[in-house]
């Protein structure tokens, strides 16, 4: 879609999943058809819910990807996009084109040949990439922070961190409130981390329309 999808839920970049997710599910209620049934805007409705559904799908796969949004869709060869952080370039891009196209073993051992002296922020920042589109959320959230304490200033590994710890502490909150899915391992590709998961599994009232 042309338009930014985190303006066409109203919400910012830096907003949590759970604030997305509640934002969608806002304007899926206003804009759905059943509202609208033999009203003259049906047909903008209908138009509407089709553009918040977009967006929340541009969304979800741009933060499985670990990407930003650009307007311009300016990312580099291994289709992310960096804003802001420090690396003008990245010390493995072959492991960022695997990671793209979902080749988690060959990227992971370009990375375990890396020696322990020589493993910098990007190496812990591109394990957990892998960890968290393999469902390993410790783990992931282990190397992100680790990333992150090395260096701090990093907008990317930040972002990566800030995600999966906001997740984490919204499954706990589930699970502590006597709503969680009662599934032990969570498929963290689904839909940034285990959110969508949950909620299937909980037979809650999520919306989604077509």
């Amino acid at each position: 879609m042309n338009k930014n999808p985190y303006t066409v839920l109203g919400v910012s970049e830096n907003a949590t999943d759970a604030e997305i997710k509640k934002a969608y599910r806002e304007l899926a209620k206003k804009y759905h058809p059943d509202n609208y049934q033999d009203s003259p805007l049906a047909d903008v409705a209908s138009e509407k819910m089709k553009e918040v559904n977009e967006a929340y799908d541009e969304i979800q796969k741009l933060r499985r990807e670990g990407r930003h949004y650009s307007s311009a869709g300016a990312t580099n060869g291994a289709g992310y996009r960096y804003s802001g952080t420090n690396y003008t370039h990245t010390n493995y891009p072959d492991v960022r084109s695997y990671i793209q196209r979902g080749r988690y073993e060959d990227a992971q051992t370009i990375l375990n040949g890396v020696p322990q002296n020589k493993r910098d922020a990007e190496w812990y920042f591109l394990s957990g990439m892998i960890d968290y589109h393999s469902g390993w959320t410790d783990r992931a959230f282990n190397n992100f922070k680790t990333a992150c304490d090395m260096e701090p200033d990093n907008n990317e590994f930040r972002y990566a961190f800030n995600s999966i710890k906001g997740q984490r502490a919204y499954t706990n909150q589930q699970y502590n409130t006597g709503h969680g899915c009662g599934c032990s391992t969570c498929d963290i590709c689904s839909g940034i981390l285990c959110a969508d998961c949950c909620c299937e599994c909980m037979g809650g009232d999520c919306i989604r329309c077509c």
